[in-house]
């Protein structure tokens, strides 16, 4: 007879106890502990234990790849974060909040995998079939390839998988399947473990690209155990401010190319459109009458340079203590540029309080943004504008030098592609306008030399007679 325990697991991190706790040893989570119970008697085998146990030993030097073995997905931009399409036998995890368009981009996706002759099942753990129906009548998804699937038992959606032999599977989502070898409720670490440990199975030994959703938890993380992520070839989050349109694709993980790619769709009443020049996108409502404390800086998101507005408002706090609110960049990082502009420029911010902004709702966390939000408070401070025609790159060390960014040339080719006429770039990049056409690139050292080269000196400006 079987003999059924149970033991207590976080679900954040897959600790096991034989008692309940209220803080986790290993993440240090409150209230994580979940009871699952389990066949004390039922031999633990992986799933995926002989999954290359007919194999033998073979030269480096003798392995063949076949041409075939990455294929695009139909859309460039994903196919830019899987660094240049999907894999054949690999597993891919996209995460993301509810309703940003995880199911949306995979159905478009599902539409050009099949027009290029490939047979795709789509286990929709969600959704009815009908209600996947509706999206794809929206979406324009017609095939005869495409195969969707409701189905949340996990040996049944196996079974499936063995009679179509799809060349790809996707599964919408992994916390909505359950295995019946296992006691506990789907979505628990031991459900999602073991479900991806067959997927795994699948992928490799069948040759079969699978691509998993996965929920996040309020914090951000996929939710699940982290091992979740270790399993699969390709992590990818899906992300976007939910009272905008715009959506990105970004890499965390990937094995087979690299993970400084990120892809830029906007979200439309038909589906997911691409988005290739995102700088347009994020500076199309700015105009020529620019405010104190607005500049433009020139960041990176992955390997493609991208042109962000950066904003800041500077004025005296009515309380004892001032404010310093950040939003899209990281709040110790404006902290330490504000304590370099007090020290070394001697502006005094002690009574003013401090709000800093990036336009969209973007996420920098590059130091090469410094510069720009350093400026944006000093100009804001003492109510002059920075050239509207002006980009600003650099980071700023603690003794107020500006130090070397990477990928500088792109930067400077983006911003003169978008018509910008004068950059401010870090003297120790060792970049003259001589390489470039119309754009004046103007080298500083020192951060009061980067704020007297962009105040504004228009004659008509009403802040011309100021100085920072």
């Amino acid at each position: 007879m079987p003999k059924i325990k149970t033991k207590w697991i976080c679900q954040n991190c897959g600790y096991e106890t034989p008692k309940s706790l209220g803080k986790c040893p290993e993440c240090s989570s409150w209230g994580s502990f979940v009871e699952e119970a389990y066949d004390t008697s039922r031999t633990a085998v992986s799933s995926n234990a002989a999954a290359f146990s007919d194999s033998a030993p073979c030269l480096i030097n003798e392995i063949t790849i076949e041409n075939t073995i990455r294929f695009s997905s139909g859309i460039e931009e994903f196919d830019r974060v899987l660094g240049g399409g999907l894999v054949q036998g690999s597993i891919v995890l996209l995460a993301g909040d509810p309703g940003i368009g995880k199911s949306t981009i995979l159905l478009q996706t599902s539409k050009s995998i099949c027009n290029a002759g490939k047979k795709l099942l789509y286990v929709s753990a969600e959704e009815s079939a009908s209600q996947v129906k509706l999206r794809a009548q929206r979406l324009g998804v017609n095939s005869n390839s495409l195969y969707i699937y409701s189905q949340t038992n996990f040996e049944l959606i196996k079974t499936q998988v063995d009679d179509l032999k799809p060349d790809v599977l996707i599964i919408d989502s992994i916390q909505a399947i359950y295995s019946q070898g296992i006691t506990s409720s789907p979505g628990s670490v031991s459900q999602i473990r073991e479900c991806t440990n067959i997927l795994m199975d699948i992928a490799k030994n069948k040759n079969i690209t699978v691509v998993v959703i996965g929920h996040v938890t309020k914090e951000g993380n996929i939710a699940g155990p982290k091992v979740l992520e270790h399993m699969v070839d390709t992590v990818i989050y899906f992300e976007g401010d939910r009272y905008k349109s715009y959506r990105l694709l970004r890499c965390m993980k990937n094995r087979f190319g690299t993970t400084n790619e990120v892809g830029v769709f906007n979200m439309e009443d038909d589906g997911l459109h691409e988005v290739s020049n995102p700088s347009e996108l994020f500076l199309h409502e700015r105009t020529q009458n620019i405010t104190p404390g607005s500049v433009v800086i020139a960041t990176n998101e992955g390997t493609r340079p991208l042109l962000l507005e950066i904003q800041a408002l500077v004025g005296t706090t009515p309380y004892p203590s001032p404010r310093r609110v950040s939003n899209g960049i990281d709040y110790n990082r404006v902290l330490q540029i504000l304590a370099v502009l007090e020290k070394r420029i001697g502006l005094n911010l002690s009574k003013q309080d401090v709000y800093v902004n990036v336009i969209g709702g973007l996420e920098i966390d590059e130091p090469a943004a410094d510069l720009g939000v350093a400026l944006a408070v000093a100009t804001c401070a003492r109510d002059v504008i920075v050239s509207p025609d002006t980009v600003i790159v650099g980071e700023i060390g603690l003794s107020g030098e500006i130090r070397s960014v990477n990928n500088l040339q792109k930067r400077i080719k983006e911003a003169e592609k978008l018509g910008f006429k004068k950059i401010i770039v870090p003297a120790s990049n060792k970049i003259s306008s001589d390489e470039f056409g119309e754009i004046n690139v103007i080298s500083v050292e020192r951060l009061m030399d980067a704020i007297a080269a962009c105040v504004y000196k228009d004659k008509n400006s009403h802040s011309s007679d100021k100085s920072v």
